[in-house]
Formats: structure tokens, sequence, C-alpha cells
């Protein structure tokens, strides 16, 4: 997995983040961290790690991974969550379904919802909403995945760096399967388990950024590009 750089945004993930980047010192990729500069104690707790850190440029989680993504130069680049709740044994799979002639796969969306696929974070108002947008992005954008707000997400670098990504925050998530969508991309799906996060806080209001996800998704259908 030499061609894959995974983006780690990071945001008060001291607590986790030294955990996630041990975890993968057995994988063969390189690990490109997204963080403010004044998180000082998140940069102080992966001082001795293998991994290039790059400071955002704003604030945001969407704008973490933009400029993350940005500076990918690999063949292929993946999401990847700060406080170990996805499981980088999984990333070989994703791996080998993007690889795959047959497939044409051009970015895979990691699945919760999949047959044989489960999550131990997962609320029953999470579980609610993710079902909604999923099920609104079925039905307004033709999205054949299932698990729109689960960005455990790997691409082809070059194609997903000339999506015109815009959002700063949470609606990264859905504009990015979105925009791939309207790009011709090929979207695939992989089974994943989500672990229970190991330390640190989530950052997602869930009524707060739901609104805010459900408002944007309105503005993408009308803008139509």
């Amino acid at each position: 997995m030499e061609e894959l750089t995974l983006i780690i945004p990071a945001k008060r993930e001291a607590e986790s983040l030294p955990g996630v980047l041990e975890e993968l010192k057995k994988f063969n990729v390189k690990k490109k961290v997204i963080l403010q500069e004044n998180d000082i104690d998140t940069i102080k707790s992966i001082k001795n790690f293998d991994c290039e850190i790059i400071y955002q440029t704003g604030k945001g989680y969407g704008n973490a991974l933009k400029d993350g993504l940005n500076k990918v130069e690999t063949k292929y680049f993946c999401i990847f969550n700060a406080d170990g709740s996805f499981n980088p044994n999984e990333l070989k799979n994703m791996v080998n379904r993007i690889e795959d002639p047959q497939l044409n796969n051009d970015i895979i969306f990691a699945s919760r919802y999949e047959k044989n696929s489960s999550s131990e974070d997962d609320t029953l108002l999470t579980f609610i909403g993710n079902k909604i947008f999923t099920l609104l992005g079925r039905i307004f954008f033709k999205l054949e995945i299932t698990d729109i707000l689960y960005t455990f997400v790997l691409g082809k670098t070059e194609k997903c760096q000339k999506l015109n990504l815009e959002s700063n925050d949470f609606c990264f998530c859905v504009e990015l399967p979105i925009k791939a969508k309207r790009s011709k991309l090929n979207l695939g799906t992989s089974k994943s388990h989500e672990r229970r996060r190991i330390g640190g806080k989530k950052k997602v209001n869930e009524f707060k950024d739901g609104f805010i996800i459900m408002i944007y998704l309105v503005k993408l259908y009308f803008l139509k590009k």
C-alpha cells in the first residue's frame, strides 16, 4: 500500500491520535495529520511518530480534509479518523476494490450498514439521521452508497483533486459523494465495522450539523453543479 496516503484530520485528539499512529506503524502507508497551529497538546503528543503535520489554512472539518487532499502525491488517498474508530485492517480490502479492473471504482465509501457491517459508536439519533440523509442522497442525487455521513473513504487522488470541493464543515461528508457522482466517477462501497473511539469527544453536534447539512443538500440539488 505504498501508493496510499492517509489524511488524518485531528482537533484536540491528544488522547487518541498517538494510539492511532501506533497501530498504523505496521502498514506501509504515508500519513498526513491536519492540525490547527494552536492545538499544542495534540502536536506534542505525536512528535515521535513518522507522519507529516500540515497546519490548516482555515477552520473546520472540511477545510482540514481539503488541505490534506490538495497535498497528497500518491495514487490513492484515504480519509482516516484520529479517534481510533476506523480499523486500518480494512484498508487492504478497500485498496483491492479500487484496483479491481472489473469493479472499475474511482472512489470507495466504507459502510457500517452493509451486510456483516456494524458500529460500536452509532447512537439511535445518528443512526436515524444517517439513514435519512442516505435516503435523500439516493432519491435526489442517485447515490448508491449506503452510509453517506461515514467518511471512511478511499479514492483515486488525481480524479478527486479535480472535484472543486468547497465545504469547510461537516457538509463535506455529502459534498464529496455528490460531486463525485456528478463528475461521472464510479462510486463503490466496502463493508466496515466502526469501533468505539479510544479517547476525546465527538466534534459533531447532531442537531446543529444535521440542520446545516440538510440546507446544504437543498442548495446542491438546485445548483445542479
